[in-house]
């Protein structure tokens, strides 16, 4: 997702979703390979569920989903699921909704910035390292260290304002 005009959570029309959640887990397993990681049943699993469409996901559901799939889950072993991909940079957690998304990786090593539809509650992870920049000027200028940033963004999807 490299911009918001061509990104496919905002341009549903011929998307593919399948395609998402087979990318992400590819991408999940590389990374853990990569990085001596294990990518347990349980943490593909979460993974996938979140992934499962462009919505936030909170622990609960994914509690629950899981719970309805496996007999009764614990909810410490969702919470160390979401805790590893986390971790591991496989997701984001949307701060204002106490929910969680996939990461794309196309932020690269700029703080990824997201777009939430209050409409539709589709969430977009676009990059903007020019943001990461001016923000880096004006914290040095302020003398103060960013030690966690999340930038969210509320508004109306292209698909729902035409739907206004």
């Amino acid at each position: 997702m490299t911009t918001h005009q061509h990104n496919p959570v905002f341009n549903a029309h011929g998307h593919d979703h399948s395609a998402c959640i087979s990318d992400a887990l590819a991408r999940a397993e590389t990374l853990c390979a990569e990085q001596g990681l294990r990518l347990t049943a349980i943490r593909r699993r979460v993974l996938e569920l979140i992934w499962d469409n462009h919505r936030p996901t909170k622990a609960y559901d994914l509690l629950h989903t899981i719970g309805q799939e496996r007999g009764n889950a614990a909810p410490p072993t969702v919470y160390r699921a979401l805790d590893f991909l986390l971790e591991a940079g496989l997701i984001h957690k949307i701060e204002s909704l106490n929910a969680f998304i996939g990461c794309d990786a196309g932020h690269g090593k700029s703080h990824p910035k997201f777009l939430i539809c209050r409409s539709c509650e589709r969430v977009a992870e676009i990059p903007s390292p020019e943001v990461d920049d001016a923000l880096a000027h004006e914290a040095k200028r302020a003398g103060f260290r960013i030690d966690h940033e999340t930038i969210e963004i509320g508004g109306t999807c292209k698909a729902c304002t035409g739907k206004g």
